[in-house]
């Protein structure tokens, strides 16, 4: 199985994540199913059926969870050496060339990204373009409007 790029930032949130849904949610929803159960004939009984399809979609996750963690790849990146280079895990802020805009991004693995929060997919199209640049360096990237260049004025390793 191929290993998927991880901060430590994200596999915290999953595991997080799975103790929620392992010491939390399981006992209540195995608790909902227990009281529809009492309330009689299954076949009808909507409340049973609802608990039931909670666990379902509960258990799911719990196995997507244990599987990513388990074929992580963690990378720390206050340990790595400080080159100057972006790389997975860096915080890169950029300057639109043709707009003056500052756009400030960390480079995360796929799980973690979320673009209001200013976090990247590594397999996205700007960070594939930023990745092994440096402070003043310009990157094209190819956006739907076309190419847009980006300054790379800092680079950071938090």
């Amino acid at each position: 199985m191929q290993q998927i790029p991880m901060t430590v930032r994200g596999a915290e949130q999953l595991r997080q994540e799975l103790e929620f849904l392992k010491n939390t949610r399981r006992p209540e929803i195995i608790k909902a199913i227990a009281e529809a159960r009492e309330h009689g004939d299954l076949k009808e009984n909507a409340e049973y059926h609802a608990a039931r399809e909670q666990q379902g979609f509960c258990e799911g996750r719990i196995q997507e969870i244990e599987a990513k963690l388990s074929n992580a790849q963690i990378i720390d990146v206050t340990t790595i050496t400080n080159n100057g280079k972006v790389i997975f895990g860096a915080t890169v802020t950029l300057i639109n060339t043709e707009t003056d805009e500052e756009a400030t991004y960390r480079i995360v693995g796929d799980d973690e990204a979320n673009i209001k929060e200013g976090l990247i997919s590594v397999n996205s199209p700007i960070a594939r373009g930023l990745i092994g640049k440096e402070i003043d360096d310009i990157a094209q990237i190819t956006t739907p409007g076309g190419v847009v260049e980006f300054d790379i004025i800092s680079v950071e390793y938090l």
